[in-house]
């Protein structure tokens, strides 16, 4: 509702300046941004920008992760002599609802050197195959909190 309201003010300032223009119409849409912040405690869900940043927030993280966890792939695979002790780990998590479980699967299944193998039935404890168990392990604990918090901040402030 927040979104079609901030479109009609755009479009309504658009008209308003009497200039059909891609510049006038974000001009506008900015302005209707802050009108519809200052009157965010009118509505019932928060103010719908700040779902947009936390999807971003949870992208970076994303961002983050692939690339810590890409580096430490690298790191193994071109040593000279690999000495990797794969295994399976098994992870617990906080999370509710099939949109969190999958989306926490989907994402420590995207990192580089771990796959999320099977989910228990009530989506509270995931199985990984981790490439290095001593290193890999702690890189998906810490993967498993960071991407937790960020899908927290996404999933239960704006859909709830």
């Amino acid at each position: 509702m927040q979104v079609l309201i901030n479109l009609f003010l755009a479009a309504l300032w658009m008209f308003l300046q009497d200039e059909l223009s891609v510049l006038t119409f974000f001009s506008g849409y900015l302005i209707g941004a802050i009108v519809l912040w200052i009157l965010r405690h009118f509505f019932a869900k928060p103010f719908y920008l700040s779902s947009f940043v936390a999807v971003f927030k949870l992208f970076l993280v994303f961002i983050y992760e692939l690339i810590t966890s890409s580096l430490l792939v690298m790191r193994q695979v071109i040593r000279p002599k690999i000495n990797i002790t794969p295994g399976i780990i098994t992870l617990k998590t906080d999370l509710e609802g099939e949109l969190e479980i999958t989306l926490l699967a989907l994402l420590l299944t995207l990192t580089p050197g771990s796959v999320v193998l099977e989910v228990s039935q009530d989506g509270k404890v995931f199985y990984i195959h981790a490439m290095d168990i001593p290193e890999s392990s702690g890189a998906v604990y810490r993967s498993q909190h960071k991407f937790e918090k960020a899908i927290k901040g996404v999933t239960r402030k704006w859909w709830n």
